[in-house]
């Protein structure tokens, strides 16, 4: 039995002790990213004067090895994780007040520059133009002409242009010009360039982006024979490129919470992961060979795709969420959990206002904390399987849920249903998917087979976003603010509640009792102490009961005279 089960195995404790840390360094990126370089420099000041006081003061107070001693490394540590990503903030900020481009952005001249192209282009649409799109891409300054002067250096730039730039390819080193903006808050690169033409490839050096791009296009080629919603599905699910997906499409997946799908994702990191590490086992390979062949083959998907920073961000995360399913790590899935998450806010702390970062870290810590859990509570009757099928998008829901509803203040009261339906066909999906991905670019006959299977199992997902959207309520408004994070998260406890008791009536029953005993010698603890103090009127009541109403006496001699007027 699934309770007999859970009640012999030791309970492994949580270790919080770097949860500190991630918090001090979500806040220091947070001001950094939204503040100046005075601020950044500011808070790394204050954090490293409070580790250097936490680490001098727990030395000399206790002696080694207590716990006493132990919270102020705790604490010391955190602070000293804020400084450091603190003084990356601080080095961003300089360069944007007071780098290369500093004066040509605070003019707003026009300029010549040459650029290196750090990424594939991105279409981005023009507010109030229907049919007008613009491109985006991420690249790097080299040189810059402004006003006659010549000035070398790198800084990183932003750069929006027509579809002449669709065509660029990371690695190319072009030449363009336009005019230097000032970038919003919370944008890590020195400024946005608006191009006024198109640029002009000087050289080409080989660029892992680049090749991702070609692999991605020759899969993009390798789909079109499938359905209309398989070939547009299919590529966002393997590699995440949506270009060929329906618009109706992504707005029913949208309507149905499975817009993470059709993005290279943790769970997509963690088919990867598994894939590999099953290989390994069944050729019987120790255990330190079967993670270097699995940490090889996601190195392999993550080039394959495309190593921009969410896909990083996903391989990372998917990794722990392995972990945590797997066994735990011993019991410190949260451990690790805290290190990617603070290891990536050090790399780049702009990750801190990325509203995606931060929903895959609630999804991850929501499998970490819950899903093992909550899987725990099915019957044993039921396949591990479905089990892991239903705690994982579960536990990933109770989480995410109340950031989902800040943004978009709506209920999708379908959304679990539907990823849970959805879930056995990602699978297939990603592992055939990726097998086609270098087939199709290599060989694209021995690619069918692949594109074929997996085709049909995005199409049916496709189906599932599509009827699940089409039912009535798919997408219910709901009050938006801190109402409504406040109600979704009283919604997401009472649905946890709802689950565990259907699950285990008969525990639920047991716990309700106790609860009651509890509060029922609560009551009588309490009766006990309070003094009675005398009540005259209950005295009266009590001698009312006891010998019937009293006679009038002269006490009211005014009422007794309007009753006998004759005295």
């Amino acid at each position: 039995m699934a309770e007999a089960r859970a009640e012999t195995e030791p309970a492994k404790r949580t270790d919080l002790r770097l949860v500190p840390a991630v918090a001090t360094s979500w806040g220091a990126a947070l001001v950094g990213s939204f503040n100046g370089a005075l601020w950044s420099w500011a808070t790394a000041g204050v954090l490293a004067f409070a580790a250097a006081v936490l680490m001098i003061g727990g030395r000399r107070r206790q002696p080694a090895g207590t716990r006493a001693r132990t919270l102020p490394a705790t604490f010391a540590l955190a602070c000293f994780m804020g400084a450091s990503v603190a003084v990356h903030c601080a080095a961003v900020a300089t360069q944007r007040e007071a780098g290369p481009l500093a004066e040509a952005v605070a003019g707003k001249d026009g300029v010549v520059i040459q650029l290196l192209i750090k990424a594939s282009p991105k279409e981005a649409s023009v507010p109030g133009h229907t049919g007008a799109s613009r491109w985006t891409v991420e690249a790097t300054m080299k040189e810059v002409t402004a006003k006659g002067t010549v000035t070398r250096g790198a800084a990183e730039v932003v750069v929006t242009g027509g579809d002449s730039w669709k065509e660029v390819q990371p690695g190319q080193l072009v030449r363009t010009t336009g005019i230097l903006k000032e970038v919003r808050e919370g944008q890590t690169e020195a400024a946005i360039l608006s191009a006024s033409s198109g640029p002009v490839v000087i050289r080409s050096q080989f660029d892992v982006r680049q090749s991702a791009g070609q692999l991605k296009q020759a899969f993009v080629s390798a789909t079109q024979w499938l359905p209309a919603d398989a070939a547009g599905l299919l590529p966002g699910m393997v590699t995440g490129d949506t270009s060929a997906m329906p618009e109706s499409l992504g707005t029913d997946m949208k309507t149905t919470g499975m817009t993470h799908l059709t993005a290279v994702s943790g769970s997509n990191c963690s088919l990867i992961l598994g894939g590999f590490i099953v290989m390994a086992r069944s050729f019987r390979l120790s255990r330190p060979l079967s993670a270097a062949l699995a940490a090889s083959g996601l190195a392999g998907f993550v080039v394959m795709v495309g190593p921009d920073p969410s896909v990083l961000r996903a391989a990372v995360m998917g990794a722990v969420g392995l972990a945590a399913l797997a066994g735990g790590l011993r019991g410190r899935s949260l451990t690790f959990l805290c290190v990617a998450t603070a290891v990536l806010l050090l790399i780049d702390p702009a990750m801190a206002g990325n509203v995606g970062f931060l929903l895959s870290v609630l999804a991850t810590l929501g499998i970490v904390l819950l899903a093992r859990r909550i899987a725990s509570w099915i019957p044993a009757r039921v396949p591990r399987w479905i089990a892991a099928g239903v705690a994982v998008p579960l536990s990933a829901q109770l989480l995410c849920g109340p950031v989902i509803v800040a943004l978009q203040p709506q209920f999708t009261p379908y959304s679990f249903l539907a990823n849970v339906v959805a879930g056995p066909l990602v699978a297939p999906v990603t592992i055939l998917g990726t097998i086609a991905v270098p087939l199709a670019a290599l060989a694209p006959w021995l690619a069918v087979v692949p594109v074929a299977v997996a085709g049909g199992c995005a199409a049916a997902v496709a189906g599932v976003a599509r009827y699940f959207a089409g039912l009535p309520g798919a997408a219910l408004p709901w009050a938006d603010g801190p109402v409504g994070i406040a109600s979704m998260l009283t919604f997401s406890a009472v649905a946890v509640l709802m689950t565990w008791s259907v699950l285990h009536p008969a525990a639920f029953l047991r716990t309700v009792l106790a609860f009651h005993g509890r509060i029922m010698k609560g009551l009588e603890s309490l009766e006990r102490r309070v003094p009675r103090r005398a009540n005259p009127r209950g005295a009266v009541r009590s001698q009312r009961r006891r010998h019937g109403r009293p006679k009038a006496s002269g006490c009211c001699p005014k009422r007794e005279n309007q009753e006998n007027p004759d005295k």
